[in-house]
């Protein structure tokens, strides 16, 4: 087979662009200190950098979860442990006016009117809201749980506000109005201190037993401050194992799509060195013409 000039230019110009192209592309990757500029470029790795997104997707939707679930939480402690103070206030009250001894008329009046603004002021707590929803109504679309005359209950029981934390596990961020303050039915908290306010005067005799009603309510509301306690402490959990997820996944998304600067940089030099070796050997192989062989 005889080789030609021109064969001899055609294969030499093919490599130079060959090395060419190579070197165009450690260019690039230094230039954006990245890997992939397009699938082509490693499409094993563009699937992997995809998913990794993807799972990156995810988990910054858990977090936004756990934030939101943090802030119910965290709500609702705050707002059941004001009210325990109010309801140790209007026990103070109750004991006080137990007492049947040289109590006046016009005191025991006075312990109704106060125990009667308490009132007021646990159904205004319980009424508390967070983004427009009450914190003790369920799933309500009202703006209030209870009703701020009648105390009766407006909220929605038998469903569970939650919220996703992981791909495996929801957690509850609520806790309806029964389960804190005791079913409306029996007699909850509203309706109790109203009637132990109207017993101060009426008949403080039926205060002991309405001291007794108020004493199981209470250890209801301890016992929801416990399950709300124990809620945030595992939502607390979820959010350092979401935190140390997305750390991860950002080193993993690195792997696949940064480079290695070092490596990048010793390739770049070395076929740098190659092409411009190529380039001078090819200088000398195309060089010769036909004056060349004429002299």
């Amino acid at each position: 087979m005889r080789i030609t000039q021109r064969a001899v230019a055609l294969t030499s110009l093919q490599g130079l662009n060959q090395n060419l192209d190579a070197l165009g592309k450690l260019q690039q990757q230094l230039t954006s200190g990245r890997m992939l500029s397009a699938p082509s470029d490693s499409p094993t790795g563009t699937n992997r950098a995809m998913q990794t997104r993807a799972d990156q997707e995810a988990v910054a939707q858990y977090a936004r979860n756990i934030s939101d679930g943090q802030s119910w939480l965290n709500q609702t402690d705050s707002t059941l442990q004001q009210m325990m103070d109010v309801t140790r206030k209007v026990r103070d009250l109750t004991v006080q006016g137990s007492n049947t001894g040289a109590m006046s008329a016009t005191a025991r009046q006075a312990l109704a009117t106060e125990t009667a603004s308490l009132r007021e002021s646990l159904l205004g707590l319980a009424n508390t809201t967070i983004g427009g929803r009450p914190l003790f109504g369920g799933i309500t679309t009202g703006q209030r749980a209870y009703d701020s005359t009648t105390g009766a209950y407006l909220g929605t029981t038998g469903t569970d506000v939650l919220r996703r934390v992981s791909q495996t596990e929801e957690v509850r961020v609520d806790i309806s109005g029964p389960e804190a303050f005791g079913n409306p039915a029996d007699g909850d908290l509203f309706a109790l201190v109203g009637q132990i306010a109207g017993n101060l005067t009426a008949d403080p005799a039926a205060l002991e037993q309405d001291l007794a009603k108020l004493d199981g309510i209470m250890q209801s509301m301890v016992s929801a401050v416990a399950d709300v306690g124990a809620r945030s402490a595992r939502i607390d959990r979820e959010s350092q194992i979401t935190t140390d997820q997305g750390i991860s996944l950002q080193t993993r998304l690195a792997e696949v799509e940064d480079i290695d600067l070092p490596n990048t940089i010793m390739r770049l030099q070395m076929q740098q060195t190659a092409y411009e070796s190529a380039l001078a050997a090819t200088a000398k192989a195309i060089t010769p013409t036909l004056l060349d062989y004429l002299r």
